[in-house]
């Protein structure tokens, strides 16, 4: 409970559904449903309004904690950003979405983020076959990921065939239900995130 209770602080201060908790930020439990002022005894007061640089640090944060980066990895990425062709913040959000525990959790094969790292620290997620077990690994288009076969019967996998009956992936997955498998389509795209990208972009450019 208090990992629980941390993770739903986390979301309360920085006022966004950051889906740390996912089957409970999906129902009326969700803290920044029940809860939405900030955590602490001056939780109720008013927020002043943030300047521009403040408003850019806490789209930052809201990023970071949403896929558990360090802020030197964020940093990376965003200078890798700036070395790849095209859009900056479509570099950013592909980069980020193309990250192994992203990818576990938008497949449905785990829960959160939070989870997805876990499962593949511990070699429960395989890619094309074979253990990787670096959550910020980037997936490439074609890449399968699974199971591993030897988890399936692991609790932590119990509930996942009545879960994926009902689940739907972004368009750059496809799902295959009865072999825990998804297969990478495409890149990344049509983003739904509870942050402005554009607004990190702007703090990292200064």
């Amino acid at each position: 409970m208090p990992v629980l209770r941390a993770k739903e602080k986390k979301e309360r201060a920085l006022g966004a559904k950051l889906f740390l908790k996912a089957e409970r930020c999906s129902s009326p439990k969700c803290a920044t449903v029940r809860r939405p002022q900030r955590p602490g005894q001056h939780g109720k007061a008013r927020r002043r309004p943030l300047s521009e640089f403040g408003t850019q640090l806490l789209e930052k944060q809201r990023i970071r904690v949403s896929y558990g980066l360090q802020e030197i990895q964020l940093g990376n990425i965003f200078k890798e950003a700036l070395s790849r062709p095209g859009n900056i913040s479509e570099s950013i959000m592909q980069m980020l979405e193309a990250r192994f525990a992203n990818a576990v959790y938008r497949a449905g094969l785990a829960p959160s983020r939070i989870v997805a790292r876990q499962v593949i620290n511990h070699g429960h997620i395989l890619v094309n076959g074979k253990k990787i077990s670096s959550p910020s690994y980037q997936v490439r288009v074609g890449d399968v990921i699974s199971v591993n076969p030897g988890s399936r019967e692991s609790m932590l996998f119990k509930e996942l065939p009545e879960i994926l009956k009902k689940y739907e992936t972004p368009k750059w997955i496809s799902l295959d239900r009865e072999k825990f498998e998804a297969t990478i389509k495409s890149m990344p795209y049509d983003f739904d995130v509870p942050f402005d990208i554009n607004m990190v972009v702007d703090y990292y450019s200064k």
